[in-house]
């Protein structure tokens, strides 16, 4: 027989309430509380899937997230591919596809390849499809790669939220020890956030046999709870910890439920307890992967939270003593009991049928298990086979966190060491599987952290055999034993890997795909080592473990996406001034993530700028430069601080003035530049590009955090809090007085390359004396909600000294006609500051800079690397078109000696100006060079980047 439903029990179902849902096409029913899984046994469902490689016929093997097979597609809106059946709720109308099979999981057309299994091995492609050529084989092997499908025409969940929360303890796992842990952290007065990744609290206690003060493991969690949450606990059930990240931060997967989208959770906890419990680990032997063959633990959670019975003629194969239990609830519904107890001298089960020493050699069955043979030869019937090799702790998220682990002989298995700072394993998931001991775990671990944890009193039934002896995979088995049910790996597959020296746990992994996907080891991993050890003659933990990386369990995409999607994406930053720019005609162009003003006034774009350009350089121009980023670095190291970021020595600067440096990346590429403010002698201001803002803050943060004392140094990102008017041109100081800022002007009080304070109308102004047109400018920084009324007052003063507003583009014009670069446009990702021309710092510099090392490179020093030069059209025609190269023509050969970075039409001088990176360019000053786009060839002369006012007289004038 198939499992099925009990007319009675289950804990986790409300028989009140029936649904329907169909599966592969199939109408079936269910109550409300049952999971995919429990649904699908409750109607005799037992092939629920198709194996990846071999599309065997798969069952459901376990009931939570460790299960490998039983994945399906939920259809229809809101649907998801390859969802656990053993952790998502059934819900009324849910049409349920099987993964991997066509067109059913029972009738799989590509059932045959299993016939081909031995001449498809481990790795099989890597040397089947290289000959003739592997392109000719990928898009087939892509298309079948894969299990579910995501179907176009259903509309997807709208984004999900994103929530970034601080707590004192984080518990992770709502079983006995996390309950206990959380209810002590709280009752200490700790911020606790505990999250589970079942529907409710209680873990192995909703189904095993407990007295916890005075009552059943079921009512003293729900008790708790009530505690937890009158003592304000954040309880986050339905709820899973996939990844511990950098400094701590928890990654938390929020599922609400029918047709909402996940909820991503960031939880930074001063403490993590990770009280995630215990995988039950498979058995080896032939066949064991045919559907009937589940987990004993799964068994009997199907049995007392949903109401289902997995056999009536049950063979149980164990190496411990925790079946029991599971044996003796199946006796009592009147299933027909079979223990196979590897470990010899086992004492006699409560009268069940017991053969002590014995080992499953084989199961047999086509579609479904219907019996197994013995070592000896003994052949027992059955339609369903338990198996329990042991409990491997939950280890992934400690090992994500960089901790490392201990082998415990005890349980044949890895468990944490407990030297991780900041996260702490207890329960199961520290190798304690006995109620008493895993309550005591709590109490000496949160001991050690300063938290006193009071134990509840336990009777009846609380201690268990815990015995175990070893049942690891065996060289040369016959018949095939599967280590990954999920990837179908067999033993085979390992013991080819070790003939073909893949020894070392990583190249096995990736040889086999051992562990891989969304398996990530939960329940093949330790079979696999324990026979490459065996193998190599080597012990398990010299073998040691693959890497664990997240997620644990898998995460929609849109969840990780949150806002961040469709127009969301990467939505334009706004300026504080945009509808008066839009009321003086602004053309609104994007920028480094910012809609600014690319010029004003309609007609041709050309005319415009040149207009713009040429009132700028005869009287005053006012541009909005509030996007420039303003980034503050302040306290007793930041002149260390600002020497170690910055390519040029900062420390020496004087306060009230600025210089102009690079900033690199540890590469020695330049990744900004831009102007330091120095206010006083422990507070900066970094003047980085308005595109880089981002990228530079979180630099500056890496490095205060990696290298400096946090105590010491501090930063604040001030960019949208302060906006930025320029006021440039000759007459811009005239119009600056008109307005009585607060500020004397002269050029000894406020040279260039200073800065002072003012005040517009009581409000403190900061004006910096700095150009980024070659003519006198000021930079006015003042609070972003003030900027409208000042920016009014500049428009209307400036009325007596031809004023101009100016848009971006005409500032790029006249920054390329002094010469003045634009990282990211007039460099790429191999220019270095020696190659801009700015050689000093590199052979002057006496501390360390970021990015020192890699300028010492032989890359870095080569003498025919591409440098910033200027370049003048020699031919009477057009500009050069951007992107155009330099070349050297030798007969048929062209050869790029660099491109065209800049190029305008000059309205200040009347023709052509273009910047260029070419090779050896700074020793080619005056040599004619060709250049070539789309075919044609011009020619051009290498000279200065700078094209007007080379003497830079314009800046004081």
């Amino acid at each position: 027989m198939s499992a099925r439903r009990l007319k009675t029990g289950g804990s986790a179902l409300d028989r009140s309430s029936s649904m329907t849902f169909t599966f592969d096409g199939r109408d079936l029913t269910a109550f409300a509380g049952d999971t995919i899984a429990s649904a699908l046994l409750a109607n005799g469902v037992d092939i629920v899937g198709r194996s990846f490689k071999y599309h065997r016929p798969r069952g459901i093997w376990g009931s939570g997230v460790e299960e490998p097979n039983a994945l399906v597609d939920i259809a229809g809106e809101g649907g998801r591919p390859n969802v656990r059946a053993t952790t998502e709720p059934v819900r009324d109308g849910l049409s349920i596809r099987s993964v991997n099979a066509h067109p059913t999981a029972a009738a799989d057309r590509h059932g045959f390849l299993d016939r081909f299994s031995r001449f498809i091995p481990a790795a099989f492609y890597y040397k089947t499809f290289m000959f003739p050529d592997w392109h000719l084989f990928e898009p087939r092997i892509r298309e079948m790669a894969g299990l579910g499908r995501l179907d176009p025409a259903v509309r997807a969940l709208g984004p999900g939220d994103q929530v970034d929360v601080h707590c004192d303890v984080l518990v992770v796992g709502g079983g006995a020890a996390g309950l206990l842990a959380a209810l002590a952290a709280a009752e200490a007065g700790k911020s606790v956030i505990l999250c589970q990744d079942d529907c409710l609290l209680g873990g192995a206690l909703l189904h095993r046999e407990v007295e916890i003060d005075g009552v059943s493991g079921p009512r003293w969690a729900a008790r708790v709870r009530q505690r937890l949450a009158a003592l304000g606990v954040t309880i986050l059930v339905r709820t899973t910890a996939f990844g511990i990240y950098d400094h701590g931060l928890v990654a938390l997967n929020q599922r609400l439920g029918d047709k909402v989208p996940d909820r991503l959770w960031r939880v930074r906890p001063h403490l993590t307890i990770l009280a995630t419990g215990a995988i039950e680990r498979p058995l080896p032997f032939a066949n064991n992967d045919l559907p009937g063959i589940m987990s004993a633990e799964a068994a009997l959670v199907y049995l007392r939270r949903y109401g289902v019975l997995v056999g009536d003629k049950v063979v149980i194969a164990t190496n411990n003593g925790f079946t029991r239990e599971v044996a003796t609830a199946l006796a009592k519904q009147g299933v027909e009991v079979t223990l196979v107890d590897h470990r010899a001298g086992a004492r006699p089960r409560d009268g069940l049928r017991s053969l002590e020493g014995r080992t499953v050699a084989r199961a047999t069955g086509r579609r479904k298990v219907d019996g197994v043979i013995l070592d000896d030869g003994t052949r027992l019937a059955a339609d369903s086979v338990l198996v329990s090799g042991g409990y491997t702790p939950t280890i992934h998220l400690y090992c994500q966190a960089q901790g490392r682990l201990a082998w415990n002989d005890g349980i044949l298995g890895f468990v944490p060491d407990g030297l991780l700072p900041g996260v702490k394993a207890v329960g199961a998931a520290s190798g304690r599987f006995d109620l008493p001991a895993i309550l005591d775990d709590v109490r000496d671990v949160l001991g050690g952290v300063g938290i006193a944890v009071t134990l509840p009193r336990l009777s009846g039934g609380a201690r268990a055999d815990t015995g175990i002896v070893a049942a690891w995979p065996r060289p040369k088995t016959k018949g095939r034993v599967w280590i990954d049910l999920q990837n179908d790996v067999t033993a085979k597959d390992v013991e080819l890997a070790a003939r073909e020296n893949f020894v070392s746990v990583e190249h096995l992994k990736r040889y086999t795909t051992l562990g891989m996907a969304t398996d990530q080891g939960k329940t093949s991993n330790l079979n696999g080592l324990a026979l490459m050890a065996q193998l190599t003659q080597r012990s398990i933990p010299e073998v040691g473990t693959t890497t664990y990386r997240p997620p644990f369990t898998p995460v929609p995409m849109m969840s990780f996406a949150g806002m961040g999607t469709g127009e969301f994406m990467n939505p334009p930053r706004r300026l504080a001034l945009e509808a008066a720019h839009l009321a003086d005609g602004a053309v609104m162009q994007e920028y480094g993530g910012w809609l600014r003003p690319a010029w004003y006034g309609s007609g041709e774009p050309a005319t415009a700028i040149a207009r713009e350009v040429t009132r700028a350089r005869r009287g005053v121009a006012l541009f909005d430069g509030s996007p420039l980023g303003k980034i503050e670095v302040g306290g007793p190291q930041a002149a260390a601080f600002m020497d170690f970021i910055y390519y040029n020595t900062m420390s020496t600067l004087k306060p009230g003035h600025c210089r102009y440096g690079f900033i690199l990346h540890e590469s020695g590429i330049v990744f900004d530049d831009g102007v330091l403010v120095r206010l006083s002698n422990d507070h900066f201001v970094v003047s980085c590009s308005s595109s880089h803002v981002r990228g530079i803050h979180a630099l500056l943060e890496e490095w205060r955090q990696d290298r400096f004392d946090r105590e010491q140094l501090f930063i604040h990102d001030a960019t949208a809090d302060t906006a930025t008017l320029t006021v440039s041109g000759p007459k811009s100081k005239a119009l600056l007085e008109a307005l009585d800022l607060g500020l004397a002007l002269d050029d000894e009080i406020l040279p260039h390359m200073a800065t002072g304070w003012g005040n517009y109308r009581g409000i403190p102004l900061r004006v910096t004396r700095v150009s980024f047109t070659g003519d006198r400018s000021y930079e006015l920084s003042i609070r972003a909600d003030r900027a409208g009324a000042l920016w009014a007052d500049l428009k209307r003063a400036g009325s007596r000294f031809e004023v101009v507003v100016m848009g971006v583009e005409a500032l790029l014009l006249m920054r390329a006609e002094k010469g003045y670069i634009i990282i990211g446009k007039d460099t790429d990702g191999m220019t270095r500051p020696m190659d801009l021309g700015v050689v000093a710092p590199l052979t002057k510099k006496k501390v360390d800079f970021l990015g020192r090392r890699s300028l010492m490179l032989e890359e870095a020093q080569r003498s025919d690397r591409k440098q910033f030069v200027g370049l003048e059209v020699i031919d009477g025609g057009p500009a050069f078109a951007t992107g155009a190269h330099g070349v050297e023509v030798s007969g048929d050969r062209v050869r790029s000696l660099g491109y065209v970075t800049s190029s305008y039409d000059s309205p200040t001088l009347g023709r052509p100006i273009a910047l260029a990176l070419i090779e050896r360019g700074a020793s080619r000053m005056g040599e004619v060079i060709d250049v070539q786009h789309l075919g044609r060839r011009r020619k051009a002369k290498i000279a200065q980047p700078c094209a007007y006012n080379l003497d830079g007289g314009r800046l004081h004038a």
